[in-house]
């Protein structure tokens, strides 16, 4: 059986294909934003498979929509609430993203008011109905609804995660007119009204966008089954996104952070910091004990500082999320001077089109990779020569800046700068030590600036996958079939844990092993932290496992009652791992020549290496460069290579 795995990213789109006995067949095209099925067609008929049985999918259709970008627009929405709730969702929390801007304006909301239609009904807190809606109020509001021109609508009703009976009714009396419902006790069943609304509206937005693009997919690569990743970093059925499209925020940096740990877990390395440098962004993510590090929130659509998500500049979304910190550090950004003329980079992409000057596609600014470039550590052409690469257009744009080497030097370090940033937001504010963890680098740009990053944490040790360029896709073909459920306020822990797993059972049919966690707090605090659940459900077992977390997160635990305020449960169907196979046995490390290269401040006549050429257990000391078809390592002065288990490079200082 051929399974081909396609990972759509901002500047490339990456294609992977395996069958058993047979290896990986690799590909790697410009993507296509505005029809991003184009790219993805284009990167299998180069994989020159003779047919597709199955295709994993990651893609970022969901959060190029919600951005606004130009051919993804948002359908027409309405909401349907209680009676009093309508402005809930423009009215929002106090957190303002620019404290003391006078002029400062809030997100825009993404259902205006004469598109939001009011209920009479009423649920109390402990689910007890206080007034059930009138049928003939339904049924008004459904018309009205189709009257104003909504292709989607939300439904979420206050109180309604403790009994949804009355939000069931208005969908019912809703999707027998409407295609597209979105209803907040079926995506986001927990408290925290502002939360969910957001969370039910960005689902009903994306429905209509996500389920005609699934549904084309399958016929634009002739693909027999196709799975989807989610942002939790499991894969899902066209069905499950097409009903809950909001899982699909964060589809492909959640991919590439589930190959670093199963990868890391293969290598028998327990705690990893995943570097995924592309040529748009750079994103951090960590893996400890083999498994990554998960989030229930998240903010789509908004700014970002360094890395942080500036909280209320954008849409809040409920729902898991691997754990990741997003810079605009990628080979694509783009290097200028700020009105004092200071050298900044970012946060502006070129993109896949024109994409860097030295493409020779009409793009005149430098970038990261105009600059890697002029400092002689990539060759004449990516992703096997396909990309040309033409060293005086890159000359030319940086000199606008400058002197182009020391633009260039400069502009490489700024990078690293800030993606030490993103590292530091999922490592040191997240209670771990980055310097006892391995980094490991991926994506086309990653492996140039991983040992640059790990000296900066007092880090030894960088892993190098194989095909980092595609990681991410690699990571489609690594990664389970997985879907989540939750019930809020258990009163009976293993009561709750046990009918979310019998209903997950009925939804997945086959499951393998559950995963289960709880959402605690102290009581009075404000907001909860996402645990896994100890064996031990007891109070007490419960409550360590909830100050460990605490303690490592804030540094502290109180002297306070617990409480529970989430059960959640994600059900895992595993599926059977590719054979990456082991560098070959035998022979000596020769380069396939020289290059001259600055590293490290001084410029070198450096060894260039073909990765496919070395054998395992062969070691090269640093200055070196490593060159294969999706990827480029730098190693430094001071560092040495060494040829590891997996095709794994690793190197240590």
């Amino acid at each position: 059986m051929t399974v081909v795995a396609v990972d759509v990213g901002g500047t490339f789109t990456d294609a992977v294909a395996y069958e058993p006995g047979k290896g990986l067949i690799t590909s790697k095209v410009p993507s296509t934003p505005r029809s991003p099925q184009e790219g993805v067609a284009d990167a299998v008929r180069r994989l020159g498979v003779t047919s597709v049985d199955e295709l994993l999918h990651a893609t970022t259709i969901a959060t190029n929509a919600l951005l606004g970008q130009t051919g993804l627009e948002l359908p027409r929405v309405a909401l349907v609430t209680t009676r009093g709730f309508r402005d809930v969702i423009e009215i929002g929390r106090q957190s303002r993203p620019r404290l003391y801007d006078l002029s400062a304006r809030r997100p825009r909301p993404l259902v205006p008011r004469e598109m939001r239609l009011e209920v009479d009904e009423r649920t109390a807190p402990d689910g007890s109905v206080i007034r059930r809606p009138s049928e003939a109020e339904l049924e008004a509001v459904a018309e009205r609804v189709l009257e104003l021109g909504a292709k989607a609508v939300a439904v979420c009703f206050i109180n309604s995660y403790a009994n949804p009976s009355n939000e069931l009714l208005a969908a019912k009396a809703l999707r027998g007119r409407l295609r597209y419902v979105s209803v907040s006790s079926e995506v986001a069943p927990e408290p925290r009204e502002y939360e969910r609304t957001s969370t039910t509206v960005i689902n009903a937005a994306l429905m209509p966008l996500i389920s005609e693009y699934l549904a084309s997919l399958p016929r634009a690569v002739g693909a027999g089954r196709t799975l989807i990743m989610s942002s939790s970093g499991g894969l899902v059925s066209p069905e499950e996104a097409s009903a809950r499209p909001v899982q699909l925020i964060e589809s492909g940096p959640a991919a590439g952070a589930i190959a670093a740990a199963e990868y890391s877990r293969a290598l028998g390395l327990d705690s990893v910091v995943g570097l995924d440098m592309g040529g748009t962004t750079a994103k951090a993510s960590t893996v400890v004990g083999g498994e990554v590090s998960v989030t229930d929130e998240y903010e789509v659509g908004g700014e970002a500082h360094h890395g942080r998500v500036v909280k209320g500049s954008g849409y809040p979304v409920r729902f898991p999320f691997v754990d990741l910190a997003e810079v605009s550090s990628g080979g694509g950004t783009i290097i200028l001077r700020d009105k004092a003329g200071a050298l900044r980079v970012g946060p502006t992409s070129a993109g896949a089109d024109p994409g860097p000057a030295s493409y020779g596609r009409g793009g005149s600014e430098p970038t990261i990779t105009d600059a890697a470039l002029a400092l002689g550590w990539l060759p004449s052409g990516l992703a096997g020569g396909e990309v040309k690469l033409r060293p005086e257009l890159a000359e030319r744009a940086l000199s606008r800046l400058g002197d182009p080497v020391q633009v260039a030097e400069e502009a490489v370090e700024l990078a690293a700068l800030e993606m030490a940033r993103a590292v530091r937001l999922v490592t040191v504010e997240r209670g771990l030590d980055p310097s006892s963890m391995a980094f490991m680098a991926f994506g086309g740009a990653g492996p140039m600036f991983a040992a640059m990053l790990a000296e900066e944490f007092g880090s030894s040790t960088v892993v190098v996958p194989p095909e980092p360029g595609l990681f991410s896709a690699l990571g489609l073909l690594m990664s389970d079939l997985r879907l989540e459920a939750r019930e809020p306020y258990p009163r009976d822990l293993e009561g709750s844990f046990r009918r979310l797993e019998e209903g997950l059972a009925r939804r997945l049919g086959r499951v393998d092993y559950f995963l289960r966690y709880v959402s605690a707090r102290y009581e009075g605090q404000g907001w909860e932290l996402m645990v896994r659940a100890p064996q031990d459900l007891s109070p007490e077992s419960v409550r360590r496992a909830f100050e460990e977390a605490h303690r490592r997160a804030y540094g502290f635990v109180l002297d306070r009652p617990v409480e529970v305020v989430m059960a959640r449960v994600i059900a895992v169907a595993v599926r059977a791992r590719p054979d990456l196979g082991e560098a070959p046995e035998g022979g000596e490390a020769r380069p396939k020549g020289l290059r001259r290269a600055m590293i490290r401040g001084s410029w070198d006549e450096v060894p260039v290496y073909e990765r496919g050429s070395l054998p395992r257990g062969a070691r090269l000391r640093g200055p070196a460069i490593v060159e294969e078809y999706s990827s480029t390592t730098v190693v430094p002065r001071g560092w040495e290579l060494e040829v590891g288990p997996m095709r794994a490079l690793v190197l240590r200082r």
